[in-house]
């Protein structure tokens, strides 16, 4: 009997979709009540959910049309990842990008275990601060070359990063984007409790690290325990040798550093988002392109060809925010939603509280947005809290926790689709390697907030 031969992760999307266009059949429809708060944000009313008189009957186009209506809603990250695929190309064929891993390499082809743990620590930092994560897309390449050149495989690389963005997330100590913001729902002080949040993350770090660094000891002792060693897509080529890092190359690095910098910058304090990032890349592109004399009609071209390799990425993303799309169009969201969070108004405390770790786990799936998960699910987590003893602070923890370590293996969060798009990575392959790590970190963010209990932690 042949083996048996994982679908393409466009047509795992795609099945998933029509699973959901099948629950707005099966599951009843309904609705809470919203409210605007006192910042204008729509935000579910706890006890008011009510099944609907009518079910929305979608008809079997809507199951089609809902892709394009996908790719509109995202469209913002679609073009965004475009952009970044055109400029780093251009980067690249100045050589300045390979001038500066052939120098990085020379610095840590003794000490791999040194460069995962940094760049686990840095997307840690950023994602736990600012909320980084899509601005870390345009490092993906540069990452890969990095790992695959210390004898490590394109998992190891995108593990790296998104295992970083993912912890970072999920014990983030002033993420604006998801713990200020379920915070302020649950009318919790801004950033109090971070000290907490500080101390967890080093555990929730060690198990993470420890999870990359022996799969990627594994690959450097056996390229063929790979996940991903028979998948030609995600096996980048390797340069045979670095071109020299001379001084137009140096300055390329130095207008890209510089383009970095202001564009954490321009997020931190004047909120930029896809637009204004864009538009730095495009930027830099023209700029990189001048300094080393490229032709503009070839930077063009090169511009036109880096965009295109990433075309199957957009489609990941727009069939990923097509599941959540269909869910919502069909009403029955919310109904999901009451269903998971009415249970844990009859246990006690502690079991409460871990109960609502594996609910916004799961809540993740069809909510990927950590603010619009915070606005959908912190009104009812917080009066919930209040009935079974938990802190509202440990509910908070709760969410950011289960939204957080979700983040990393979703197949509806946009970000992880465009990262593993960029490395050729499989869906299926990502799951077989990122599922033992998921278990770790569920199991230690339920302790975490059973901890929070038993210490009262506000």
């Amino acid at each position: 009997m042949k083996s048996f031969k994982v679908p393409h992760t466009l047509v795992l999307l795609f099945s998933m979709m029509v699973l959901a266009y099948v629950a707005t059949w099966l599951v009843p429809a309904g609705a809470f009540d919203t409210a605007v708060d006192d910042h204008g944000r729509s935000v579910v009313v706890p006890g008011t959910f009510h099944h609907l008189e009518e079910q929305p009957k979608l008809p079997a186009w809507h199951l089609f049309t809902a892709i394009p209506r996908a790719l509109e809603d995202a469209q913002g990250i679609i073009f965004f990842l475009l952009l970044i695929g055109g400029s780093l190309a251009v980067l690249r064929s100045t050589g300045a990008i390979d001038a500066m891993l052939g120098r990085v390499l020379s610095r840590f082809s003794h000490r791999p275990a040194l460069l995962i743990f940094m760049g686990m620590a840095a997307f840690l930092a950023g994602s736990s601060t600012i909320g980084m994560a899509e601005e870390y897309i345009p490092l993906v390449l540069i990452l890969i070359s990095l790992c695959v050149a210390l004898r490590m495989d394109t998992v190891s690389a995108v593990a790296t990063m998104v295992v970083g963005y993912g912890i970072g997330y999920g014990v983030a100590v002033l993420n604006p984007f998801t713990v200020l913001v379920a915070q302020g729902v649950a009318e919790v002080p801004p950033t109090s409790g971070w000290l907490y949040r500080v101390i967890l993350s080093l555990p929730f770090f060690i198990i993470g690290f420890h999870h990359v660094w022996r799969y990627a000891s594994r690959v450097r002792a056996n390229p063929e325990a790979s996940v991903v060693h028979d998948v030609p897509e995600a096996q980048p080529p390797q340069p045979s040798e670095y071109p020299p890092l001379d001084l137009r190359r140096r300055l390329i690095l130095l207008v890209t550093l510089a383009a970095l910098v202001f564009m954490i910058w321009g997020i931190a304090s004047h909120g930029w988002y896809f637009t204004e990032l864009g538009a730095i890349f495009v930027a830099l592109a023209i700029v990189a392109a001048v300094i080393a004399r490229q032709k503009f009609d070839d930077t063009a071209r090169i511009f036109g060809h880096g965009a295109s390799e990433l075309a199957t990425t957009a489609l990941l993303i727009g069939f990923a925010r097509g599941i959540a799309l269909i869910l919502e169009d069909g009403q029955v969201l919310h109904t999901i939603v009451n269903a998971m969070a009415s249970p844990l108004a009859k246990v006690g405390p502690e079991l409460s509280a871990a109960g609502m770790v594996l609910i916004q786990s799961v809540m993740n799936f069809f909510v990927p947005s950590g603010s619009g998960q915070a606005y959908v699910m912190m009104p009812l987590m917080a009066p919930i809290s209040d009935l079974v003893g938990v802190s509202r602070q440990v509910a908070v923890l709760a969410f950011q926790m289960g939204d957080g370590f979700m983040n990393m293996i979703v197949p509806t969060n946009a970000v992880l689709m465009g990262i593993l798009g960029l490395a050729g990575i499989p869906y299926d392959r990502w799951f077989r390697f990122i599922w033992p790590l998921m278990v770790k970190l569920v199991l230690g963010g339920m302790l975490a907030v059973v901890i929070g209990v038993w210490i009262d932690y506000q």
